[in-house]
């Protein structure tokens, strides 16, 4: 056999192998960004131009997320930060709108305390996202009746319901482990 002939035989190999290597990495990294931001991804894919876009903006989340120093906190601080939550529940009971804004701040004192910017809004649910994908809607979701009481028009039973969601981010926080699912923050794959 020629030179030519096995040039001619090995190259379109060798480019089939690159191509199938090049669509199984970017399969893999779809999944990867799939399992790690739950439901966010989807919701970051519909809010985009595309697909790509959406999925350039979950890994520059991940990138800035791994430049933040978030921690666990010490037993002391997650005993008091029980207790304060507590106190927050006892007070829904005489005034529920109160004990709601309360929550709030609860919750981004917490963000705060484990290392998590909380200056923006909007960034708070990007950098949330990477380790808390699936609770964000409970945060969103209280966040939106938190307002809507701060303007008077939240009925007791959305306060009820902005309460629990909450607790749900609180619980996530305060457990200082990431959802199941994802990625540690060196990159590897956590168990399920």
């Amino acid at each position: 056999m020629s030179t030519g002939e096995l040039v001619a035989i090995i190259v379109p190999i060798a480019v089939v192998v690159v191509l199938v290597a090049a669509v199984l990495w970017f399969v893999n990294r779809r999944r990867r960004l799939r399992e790690r931001f739950g439901p966010e991804y989807e919701r970051t894919v519909n809010r985009s131009d595309s697909r790509i876009a959406a999925e350039r903006e979950l890994r520059e989340r991940e990138m800035r997320h791994r430049e933040l120093d978030i921690r666990p906190l010490p037993t002391e601080a997650r005993q008091r930060y029980s207790r304060d939550w507590i106190q927050v529940q006892q007070e829904f009971v005489d005034r529920p709108g109160t004990a709601v804004q309360d929550a709030d701040r609860l919750v981004t004192t917490l963000m705060r305390d484990r290392g998590y910017p909380t200056e923006d809004y909007e960034q708070r649910l990007r950098d949330l996202s990477v380790e808390h994908g699936r609770t964000l809607e409970h945060y969103r979701a209280a966040h939106a009746v938190n307002t809507d009481a701060g303007r008077g028009e939240a009925t007791t039973e959305e306060l009820r319901g902005a309460m629990v969601h909450y607790h749900a981010l609180f619980d996530a926080l305060l457990d200082g482990e990431p959802e199941r699912g994802g990625t540690e923050r060196d990159g590897t794959e956590r168990p399920r």
